[in-house]
């Protein structure tokens, strides 16, 4: 296992904030945002422009050349439903610190975001499930081969493939918790990479709740194998949890990492 990535979900289009920065092209509030995620140990920034149905390959192409070239080429997540955005943003993008990743495909009326990640040597984000939450971890697993499959077809490297478990919310499926960890351990052990949106997991629970459970799980989820997560790089109760485990399962140099908090 290799050194967890931590993926910053902040620059988001459904921030009122955002958005506004989006609509007017206005750089400093998405500046603002992308400082303070890499200052608390963000190692890419996820650029979500939403559907942008209109205007999103010069907004994705404005945005990748934003930050890339106000932050020494740091490596960006392409986040849209706009395919042609993505292409635009890929056109553009300085892979000096890595590959740009491709957020999001699943294996159903999104797994052509593969095919535009294979013709343009970009990773892919695959979400395993492909209409609603699967049943079970086998159910799983079926998905996630048909888009390796898709993947290998197209003369993609499995490594290019990160694997989304598909983190659920907590409250009214606790019960499903463990067999996403579960599944995460089988990810692991096929040798395959994976991420996925831990916040969701707390979602609907009180503010002062929220940064207690993504960081217990986020922990839990690490030790079963995960090696990546788009998560809110700003929660420092959750970057310690990430950090820790990560001495833990890397052993890497605890003075060393703990100086970056």
């Amino acid at each position: 296992m290799g050194k967890f990535i931590a993926i910053g979900e902040r620059i988001h289009c459904i921030s009122p904030a955002i958005k506004a920065a989006m609509d007017a092209k206005d750089p400093a509030p998405i500046l603002k945002r992308a400082k303070e995620q890499l200052d608390a140990g963000a190692t890419y920034l996820d650029l979500n422009i939403g559907p942008a149905e209109k205007g999103g390959e010069e907004l994705m192409a404005w945005g990748v050349k934003l930050l890339q070239e106000n932050f020494d080429n740091v490596p960006l997540a392409l986040d849209t439903a706009n395919k042609k955005a993505i292409e635009a943003g890929i056109k553009v993008y300085n892979r000096a610190k890595g590959k740009p990743l491709v957020n999001s495909a699943d294996a159903g009326d999104r797994i052509s975001y593969i095919d535009v990640a294979a013709a343009n040597d970009a990773i892919a984000i695959a979400l395993c499930a492909k209409s609603g939450i699967p049943s079970d971890n086998e159910e799983r697993q079926g998905y996630c081969l048909e888009m390796l499959e898709r993947g290998a077809g197209l003369g993609m490297e499995a490594e290019d493939l990160w694997f989304d478990p598909l983190f659920l919310v907590i409250k009214g499926q606790q019960d499903k918790q463990i067999q996403t960890l579960q599944f995460i351990s089988w990810l692991s052990e096929q040798g395959f990479n994976s991420t996925g949106g831990l916040s969701n997991v707390s979602n609907m629970m009180p503010k002062a709740v929220r940064p207690i459970m993504d960081s217990t799980m986020v922990a839990m989820a690490i030790s079963h194998g995960l090696t990546s997560a788009i998560v809110n790089p700003c929660d420092l109760r959750l970057m310690e949890a990430i950090k820790s485990a990560d001495i833990i399962m890397n052993q890497t140099l605890f003075a060393d990492s703990y100086l970056e908090l």
